[in-house]
């Protein structure tokens, strides 16, 4: 049986891994050695917080913080890159802000990019996209 936070959490990566544009998607891996030319997204669980607690019936309502960072690498327009990649997941999610019916609603914050610069390889932009993910369940665990 699948909880409802794993029920979530698997249809975001899904339809993160829809975007296409040859972006790479991944969920808790580690950082690779190398950023793909399309981009690379890596979708952190993060963590569901405190729920608030309605009593008749039982039910847990979360707001779940999710991260997806967002990595670019060495080309001839980098903030372009980034800004593309940065929209398709924002257009993406607001096409479907209940993945399906499975979550309530999500909110998107502004990015916050960085530039990382690595000896020897080009330049890399980074961001970490916060999404809250408001859902309920029977129970804390479940």
């Amino acid at each position: 049986m699948t909880t409802k936070r794993e029920t979530v959490l698997s249809a975001l990566f899904t339809l993160l891994q829809g975007l296409g544009g040859g972006a790479t998607i991944l969920r808790n891996e580690v950082l690779p050695e190398r950023i793909p030319p399309g981009g690379l997204l890596i979708l952190r669980d993060g963590t569901p917080g405190n729920a608030e607690v309605t009593l008749s019936p039982l039910r847990y309502h979360w707001q779940h913080r999710a991260e997806v960072e967002l990595f670019v690498r060495g080309s001839s327009n980098l903030e372009l890159a980034f800004d593309v990649l940065a929209e398709r997941v924002g257009m993406a999610i607001a096409a479907d802000r209940t993945l399906g019916g499975v979550c309530d609603w999500i909110e998107t914050d502004a990015p916050e990019p960085a530039d990382l610069a690595v000896e020897g390889a080009p330049k890399i932009k980074a961001a970490v996209l916060i999404l809250t993910l408001h859902y309920t369940s029977n129970d804390p665990l479940a």
